[in-house]
């Protein structure tokens, strides 16, 4: 489990830095033009107040109006087109914000239907993803097979580049085809792609808002759908061999663990083995040395030799002191002093 505790610890490093990092950068790229922002739309709002005479209250009515107006400009957000637009946006977990239940019954719908429908949705795109990985490693190996490589198996990062290449290009058509049906820069609309397929989901850019494309351009709105929903297909394949890329690290790490463990308790177990070895010997010595001076001492099996308390097995007694292993004995002795 180290080298697992020493990566997960390491990606939480590695995350946090990027988190500081990236603020520092968001906070000298925009800090500066957001001040010059608030000042202008100050400047702006005063002179209004100023030329219109108009009182705080009127001010704060204009802007709530205003604000609540900007969504019926794209036409009526919640007819079918309208609400299956919505209804995808909300499995795909992208929420653009630009139009929100209104109703406590539609809120409660939203909330019941996404806990249903973004794992459902999940598991959708998880399963695309990989049907396409497995196309991919098809096409790879016969272009490999056709160009007369030693390795025509399409590994890892094969299918990771052509994931990678088929996502550059669906990002780049996009951009390109929203460019023209939106009338956005081609950055942006660039912008709007990535931010879409990464499900992250901003709002400042939503397709299908102008001169009410809902209702007036179905094939525009079809288009739409599909590009997000095989878009996200796409991105969840590159994301899904990442995650497997990762999940191999880590079984590798577990398998290489795992043997030195057994390497570790297999040793434990020889040396307690060779301990007990050196144990064993000293011990059957000493039974050996106890067995054979049981034979000495019970040589002799009638009983005339007695029992070590003295006494015969009719209860008689022997005279004091005498004891008939102490005569064996010195008789084994003095026969081999003799010879």
């Amino acid at each position: 489990m180290k080298r697992q505790n020493i990566r997960t610890l390491s990606l939480v490093v590695c995350t946090f830095t990027y988190l500081l990092v990236g603020a520092a950068v968001f906070d000298r790229l925009e800090s500066e033009t957001e001040a010059i922002r608030w000042e202008v739309l100050k400047t702006a709002k005063e002179n209004f107040h100023r030329k219109y005479n108009m009182t705080e209250e009127d001010y704060r009515m204009l802007e709530i109006v205003i604000i609540e107006n900007k969504p019926h400009k794209a036409g009526p957000q919640w007819k079918f087109a309208g609400a299956f637009y919505f209804a995808t946006v909300v499995l795909a977990m992208i929420g653009y914000g630009h139009s929100t239940p209104n109703t406590n019954a539609g809120k409660a719908f939203c909330m019941i239907y996404a806990m249903v429908g973004i794992p459902l949705g999940l598991v959708m795109f998880q399963s695309i993803g990989e049907r396409l990985n497995k196309f991919a490693s098809v096409i790879i190996r016969r272009f490999k097979i056709f160009m007369k490589c030693s390795q025509t198996e399409a590994t890892e990062i094969n299918l990771m580049a052509a994931t990678g290449f088929l996502s550059s290009i669906i990002i780049l058509t996009g951009a390109a085809v929203f460019s023209k049906y939106e009338g956005w820069s081609y950055f942006d609309s660039f912008y709007y792609c990535f931010v879409t397929l990464t499900t992250i989901g901003f709002g400042d850019y939503v397709a299908l808002q102008n001169d009410k494309a809902l209702i007036n351009n179905p094939g525009y709105v079809a288009l739409s759908l599909v590009f997000i929903l095989f878009g996200l297909a796409v991105v969840a394949a590159s994301i899904n061999l990442l995650v497997l890329r990762f999940m191999t690290m880590n079984a590798e790490d577990m398998r290489i663990e795992n043997e030195e463990m057994a390497k570790k308790e297999m040793k434990t177990q020889v040396m307690t083995y060779e301990g007990e070895r050196n144990i064993v010997p000293t011990n059957t010595k000493i039974a050996n040395t106890t067995t054979e001076q049981d034979e000495q001492v019970s040589a002799c099996s009638c009983n005339c030799m007695g029992t070590s308390s003295g006494h015969t097995e009719n209860g008689q007694l022997l005279i004091d002191g005498y004891l008939p292993t102490d005569l064996v004995t010195n008789s084994i002795s003095f026969k081999r002093a003799s010879v």
